[in-house]
């Protein structure tokens, strides 16, 4: 699609059921939101793919959000699909809303999970800096407990490190790609009444990458009507580490019984 080779699971048509496409966020792949998966398969068709530079998608060179949304229509394209309802998780969240404003015929609804609109903060982004230098420089072993703990919580994620480390050895220099194209984003906020289709906005208590006020503003500048659901305790991944409020919102929003 576009030019990249998009690895992605489809769970197939539903009859008269919505067509759900999970984007995820940065370091993660389609595999974190196989508890949506689990509780969405039969109910709609759930579609969840590897954004450029992550899991089994390459990035050969830079690129932008403008970019990801871009394959992820080409998907929905190689799959026949004309309207869907796009679902996104931090940079999921950025990529699909450059999407609704991209071809707004195409987005039936969006779903936003620990996401924002504008850019990061000054001293946040320094910090990202340094994290970004040392994983290139020495692997992620020296600083994926921190990243973990920024996207996941507590917890044990050893099965993210293995990936991790996995992606570090056999894609090198991807990680640049995938993180130049998170810190040079264009701020869009100002364009967010253009989006006027039904949005539901998640956003974990306890995100640490996103402050649950960013969100709020997102949510109170988009053009349509909007339900706003806060997740007692959760982290940036709220749809992974606490999956059952998540699944519970997201029916409900789909009136997917």
């Amino acid at each position: 699609m576009n030019g990249t080779t998009i690895t992605f699971t489809d769970s197939g048509q539903v009859d008269g059921a919505p067509t759900v496409i999970f984007s995820h966020g940065l370091l993660m792949d389609h595999s974190m939101f196989a508890p949506q998966v689990a509780a969405l398969a039969g109910r709609a068709r759930v579609i969840a793919w590897d954004e450029r530079a992550h899991g089994g998608t390459r990035a050969p060179g830079p690129f932008t959000y403008w970019d990801s949304a871009d394959d992820l229509f080409g998907l929905l394209d190689h799959l026949g699909v004309e309207r869907a309802v796009l679902a996104g998780m931090s940079q999921g969240g950025f990529i699909s809303l450059r999407a609704a404003l991209a071809h707004p015929d195409r987005v039936e609804s969006l779903i936003l999970m620990g996401t924002q609109a504008g850019v990061e903060d000054p001293e946040k982004q320094a910090s990202y800096d340094m994290l970004h230098e040392i994983w290139n420089t020495q692997g992620p072993a020296p600083v994926q407990e921190i990243v973990a703990s920024i996207i996941l919580g507590e917890g044990d994620w050893s099965d993210w490190y293995a990936k991790w480390s996995n992606w570090a050895a056999s894609h090198v220099g991807e990680f640049t790609h995938a993180f130049r194209c998170l810190s040079d984003r264009d701020d869009i906020t100002d364009r967010l009444h253009e989006i006027t289709c039904p949005a539901l906005v998640v956003h974990g208590t306890a995100d640490a990458a996103i402050p649950m006020e960013r969100s709020e503003t997102m949510a109170a500048l988009l053009g349509g009507a909007v339900t706003m659901v806060r997740v007692d305790g959760g982290t940036h991944a709220v749809n992974l580490t606490h999956p059952q409020p998540v699944n519970t919102a997201i029916a409900d929003f789909l009136s997917l019984g």
